[in-house]
């Protein structure tokens, strides 16, 4: 069974996100800021990363930074899609630059969602 991170401090939008993806026979653990999904990675492995831009302590850019900079590869490697509400206040650049893999406009297409979290981790 696949492992997704979801980095989320709304919890409406982690609740459905986290049924949609059970439904999907995805593992799902949730963090409600960066310093959390860095403090879970230190401890677990996962498959995927669903990271919110917007979050407090550590929003997802500096969260996504700091994965990408792990001594672990694997760990660093990880898939990161970035969910945000204001993807027009980034470019395209600017994601890729941070090492984003993929990301998704709020509010979420859950189809695209798990069509994404899909390609992400086959």
């Amino acid at each position: 069974m696949k492992k997704i991170l979801i980095a989320e401090d709304s919890s409406v939008i982690q609740n459905l996100t986290t049924k949609i993806l059970k439904f999907q026979n995805y593992e799902v653990f949730n963090a409600k800021n960066g310093q959390i999904v860095l403090d879970m990675l230190e401890k677990g492995n996962y498959d995927a990363i669903l990271m919110d831009i917007n979050m407090p302590v550590m929003d997802g850019m500096e969260c996504t930074k700091n994965i990408r900079a792990l001594s672990d590869t694997e760990k660093a490697g990880i898939p990161i899609i970035v969910i945000t509400g204001n993807a027009q206040n980034y470019s395209k650049k600017d994601f890729e630059d941070a090492g984003i893999n993929a990301y998704l406009q709020k509010p979420l297409d859950f189809d695209l969602l798990v069509e994404t979290v899909k390609k992400w981790t086959n």
